[in-house]
């Protein structure tokens, strides 16, 4: 075993005014899903074995200058070989839900065959989650397009929608009978933009057509899937990830600062939520990429295709950003230094600027913003996932911070505990608005390979030691553990007299804990 449990011996905590932290809480619904998610690149390893071959994640981490510290993702946390542990430990922490993604260049290494070997990892895995009562959400596409794919052209030209469906066919011949719960794409805004147009991540490309071109066929690509799979199987949750900011003008009154908001809200958000719930482009957002080549890739019936019904719309959210036609006196460097110079992700946003509002900034230098959340949540559920009838899982929420371990490797990690606290607490304000939320999945569970910044940030509620891949659970860990076993969120400010938190820490996760989530397996 490579697990590091905390236990009171080793962290005695004083609880001294417990009564008053235990009933400064509130409910966290009994049907509410308590997760955690992954992507296969960022945590699996096992780079060539059996039979898997490069993503443009690999093609890219090995480029010189593309990624902080030339890290890899060659080995990451050995998840391929430590499955079995992992689990193990989410059963332990109280994880109902585990939301993972398949690697396509395991799968179908070449981008065509089906590479048996590769789906024996996947079908392990769920079997594994499956015995220990927490339910498998599958997400199709994590970013790793195989190698193979991109030689041909990758997401800008349309062969490769195709190929998603094949893949995509080719895991639920496997998993069908087990995973009810599917995701097409996660974060395509990442894949298109950041990958093709900004290239700051794989595979590299700083082009805004190739970029739009991008986005068309991964959309495209994810309504192929649902309908193939609705097809197969009416009975599977199908559904589709995407990543949101919250764009507010840092002058509402100036129409100047008005236009820059729209401008990121159009770019970011509505460019894919207008074609899958009401299939259509939305009419600005031509206007704003008109001279950029979008409309040469959509065909007839696209749009129809990219609008199929949806059961389940994935929010990704962590933060929002206040927008300017001008400058700010100072800026938020989220940006990482790798020595491969990038571009704007957005394709037509020249002279929209990002003002610091003085909140609480992340080691992302990604500002905190939980009320965001709320605000977002009642919009997409008023805008677009309520009339349709589709319901709202928040699929990623988290935060880097600079983790300090103790000796024994564990990390009492007092900033993360707020936010995530925060964060649920914003959730259950939207719920407490009418807003059907279902779960929130806490990014990530694991301390992963973060894209181009390597291994220099932190995200997981579980500390890994990249040397030795001792897994050691963060006091976020704990404290998330207790709040799906309890079902009640404290809330108020995280200090070094939180009864809940010290308890939490004191005990790690117990048999207690084994014994209230070994039914946690909700239908996520």
């Amino acid at each position: 075993m490579t697990l590091n449990l905390t236990s009171s011996d080793r962290h005695a905590n004083p609880l001294a005014g417990e009564g008053d932290s235990l009933a400064r809480s509130r409910r966290v619904p009994d049907d509410f899903v308590l997760g955690v998610a992954t992507a296969a690149y960022q945590i699996e390893g096992a780079r060539h074995e059996d039979g898997r071959a490069d993503s443009i994640w690999d093609t890219f981490s090995h480029t010189p200058g593309a990624v902080v510290g030339g890290d890899t993702g060659d080995v990451a946390c050995d998840h391929y070989h430590r499955y079995a542990d992992d689990v193990a430990l989410m059963k332990r922490l109280g994880v109902q839900s585990y939301r993972f993604s398949t690697s396509w260049s395991r799968i179908c290494p070449d981008g065509r065959s089906v590479n048996a070997a590769g789906l024996d990892f996947y079908e392990r895995l769920v079997d594994q989650l499956i015995g220990a009562g927490i339910t498998p959400w599958l997400t199709l596409y994590h970013w790793d397009l195989p190698q193979v794919l991109e030689d041909r052209g990758g997401w800008p030209v349309r062969e490769t929608a195709d190929r998603f469906v094949d893949y995509a066919l080719a895991v639920h011949d496997r998993l069908g009978d087990r995973v009810a719960t599917w995701t097409t794409l996660n974060e395509p805004w990442c894949s298109a933009f950041v990958g093709y147009t900004s290239g700051e991540h794989a595979p590299g490309r700083q082009s805004p057509s190739d970029g739009l071109a991008a986005a068309h066929h991964l959309m495209l690509g994810h309504g192929k899937v649902v309908t193939a799979l609705r097809d197969r199987d009416p009975s599977l949750r199908l559904g589709l990830t995407l990543n949101f900011t919250v764009a507010d003008p840092v002058n509402p009154t100036d129409p100047r600062d008005v236009e820059a908001a729209r401008r990121i809200d159009g770019q970011m958000n509505r460019i894919f939520l207008d074609p899958v719930f009401r299939g259509e482009y939305p009419a600005d957002v031509l206007e704003d990429v008109r001279a950029l080549g979008l409309d040469r890739h959509v065909k007839d019936g696209d749009l129809a295709t990219i609008a199929a019904p949806i059961d389940v719309l994935g929010v990704n959210y962590y933060n929002g950003g206040a927008v300017s036609h001008v400058a700010p006196p100072t800026v938020l460097n989220a940006t990482p230094a790798t020595e491969r110079p990038t571009l704007s992700p957005f394709p037509a946003a020249d002279g929209v600027h990002w003002h610091p509002r003085g909140l609480p900034v992340t080691a992302m230098d990604w500002e905190v913003q939980p009320e965001g959340l709320t605000r977002l949540l009642v919009r997409l559920h008023d805008e677009y996932a309520g009339p349709a009838g589709t319901v709202l899982h928040v699929t990623e929420n988290g935060a880097a911070f600079d983790d300090e371990p103790d000796d024994t490797g564990f990390v009492d990690d007092r900033d993360r505990v707020g936010y995530v606290r925060s964060h649920l607490a914003s959730v259950l304000d939207a719920i407490d608005a009418g807003v059907p939320v279902q779960g929130y999945f806490y990014w990530s569970f694991l301390d992963n390979f973060e894209w181009a910044w390597g291994y220099a940030k932190r995200f997981g509620i579980v500390r890994v030691d990249y040397d030795t891949q001792v897994r050691t659970p963060k006091a976020s860990a704990l404290d998330y553990a207790r709040i799906s076993r309890t079902r009640q969120l404290p809330v108020g400010a995280v200090d070094t007299g939180d009864a809940r938190l010290q308890a939490s820490v004191a005990a790690g996760p117990s048999d207690e804990d084994d014994e209230d989530s070994s039914s946690g397996g909700s239908d996520a």
